[in-house]
C-alpha cells in the first residue's frame, strides 16, 4: 500500500466569506458547498478537495485511500501512532461530495514534525 493521491487538504480561514470570494472569484476554483457553522467551505481542484476551515489547524492533508481499514492496519503495523482510528465523518444523503447516500470515513494520524494528516475513504452506506 502508497498513500499517492491526495483526497483533500484543509487550511485555516480567518474569514470564510472572504475566504470563499477569494477562491471562487479571484481564482476561478469550483465552489462546492458551505456549512455556517461549524464554518467549513470546500472547492474542487480537479478532484482533490480544498476544506477552509475557521477554527481549524493551519493544514492537513488528506490521503485517498480505497479501503480504510486496510490502510490503517498496514500503518499501524509500520508504526504510525493513529489520533482517532477509521471513523464516520459524514454521510452524504443529497450527494454533495459524491455519489448520494454514500459515506466519509477518515482516519487522523500525525508526522514527526505533528502536522495533521488523514485517509480518507468513501463507502456505500
Amino acid at each position: 500500500m502508497r498513500l499517492n493521491r491526495i483526497h483533500q487538504l484543509a487550511v485555516y480561514a480567518r474569514e470564510l466569506d472572504d475566504a470563499i470570494e477569494f477562491y471562487r472569484d479571484k481564482l476561478g476554483a469550483t465552489f462546492i458547498a458551505k456549512f455556517d457553522p461549524p464554518g467549513l467551505a470546500f472547492f474542487d481542484f480537479s478532484g482533490t478537495r480544498l476544506l477552509l476551515e475557521k477554527t481549524g489547524p493551519k493544514v492537513t492533508l488528506y490521503f485517498r485511500v480505497d479501503d480504510i481499514e486496510a490502510a490503517h492496519a498496514e500503518l499501524l503495523e509500520r508504526g504510525v501512532k493513529f489520533i482517532q482510528g477509521p471513523h464516520l465523518i459524514f454521510r452524504d444523503e443529497t450527494g454533495t461530495f459524491g455519489d448520494a447516500g454514500e459515506e466519509e470515513w477518515m482516519a487522523f494520524f500525525q508526522d514527526p514534525s505533528e502536522n495533521t494528516l488523514a485517509l480518507a475513504t468513501r463507502k456505500k452506506a
